[in-house]
């Protein structure tokens, strides 16, 4: 079998997974993105997956989009970056990306606004929410969300359409699901106070993304059970 094919196979296993978990929370498949993460991987890699329709990748690192994006200069290829930003990382983002999923602080959207203003672009962002206790994970308080709404208000580079979370890092189906639950309940009350454009949930991997369709995702981000393993060594 070619890399192509098991690329082929994998993606379709993939969606497999994605249509039982809508069929079980009584949801449409088309309510969910797959969003293919290709951190670690090379070009060789994600132009196999554009040959099988994908053309949005999610990245962790601005230096790899940097070095990724002028290869692909020649393709319609839009970058969104999930992985922690960090706010001297700016210029490099409002270059080549087309959305942040993990904005998380003033300083960031200030940056990201600067930046964005001269390039002449404005790009979605979700805010990134810390729903579990890990110190590893980063991630805005709940609680200070209805306040960081109303800041990013004034930034018209910045299109606020939801919000992303990481799970917390464990093999107990509730405590993942808590996680998810607690996402989209704050999605919802923020809603309900009058951020109507606050549509979208990313949440959900490889390993969970069942447990968080089932709790309202509307996107997950997938990336070896697309790509299969990662060598970090090599990256």
């Amino acid at each position: 079998m070619s890399t192509t094919d098991s690329m082929e196979s994998r993606l379709a296993r993939v969606r497999e997974r994605i249509a039982g978990a809508c069929a079980k929370a009584g949801r449409s498949p088309a309510e969910v993105t797959l969003l293919p993460v290709s951190k670690t991987f090379g070009i060789d890699e994600i132009r196999q997956a554009m040959a099988l329709g994908l053309n949005r990748f999610g990245e962790n690192k601005t230096q790899e989009i940097g070095q990724k994006a002028p290869q692909l200069s020649d393709s319609a290829v839009s970058w969104v970056m999930i992985g922690h930003l960090q706010t001297n990382k700016a210029k490099e983002a409002a270059r080549f990306v087309d959305e942040v999923q993990s904005l998380d602080r003033l300083s960031l959207a200030r940056a990201l606004e600067q930046r964005l203003q001269l390039e002449g672009r404005a790009i979605d962002v979700l805010v990134q929410i810390k729903t579990s206790t890990e110190p590893s994970k980063f991630g805005l308080e709940p609680t200070e969300l209805p306040g960081f709404l109303k800041e990013l208000a004034a930034f018209d580079c910045l299109r606020v359409k939801g919000l992303m979370t990481l799970a917390v890092n464990s093999p107990d189906q509730a405590a993942v699901r808590a996680c998810f639950s607690s996402l989209r309940l704050w999605r919802d009350r923020m809603r309900a106070e009058g951020a109507q454009d606050l549509t979208r949930l990313s949440m959900g991997m490889s390993g969970d993304f069942e447990w968080a369709i089932a709790e309202g995702s509307t996107e997950i981000r997938v990336g070896s059970a697309i790509f299969g393993q990662r060598n970090y060594a090599d990256a």
